[in-house]
């Protein structure tokens, strides 16, 4: 098990009242999403890195990509939801 730390946080009651509803382990809950958001923004940091040095990406591989991570299905669409 990783070593923890424990910290205060304050949210708005709403919230905890919401999150209170979809778990029992607020901690964990609060640790994946704290996670997710780290993840989300190293690949956000690699991701302009990689286009400094090589380029903007095109639609052919913006329409790739959404089809390797979603599947094939409606990749045509992927350049315009990306």
């Amino acid at each position: 098990m990783a070593a923890t730390t424990r910290i205060t946080v304050t949210l708005p009651t709403e919230q905890v009242a919401e999150l209170k509803k979809l778990t029992d382990n607020v901690s964990g809950y609060v640790a994946e999403a704290v996670a997710r958001q780290i993840r989300h923004q190293l690949l956000g940091e690699e991701l302009r890195r990689y286009e400094e040095e090589h380029g903007a990406f095109t639609d052919d591989e913006l329409a790739a990509a959404h089809a390797k991570i979603f599947g094939s299905a409606g990749s045509e669409n992927a350049a315009t939801a990306a």
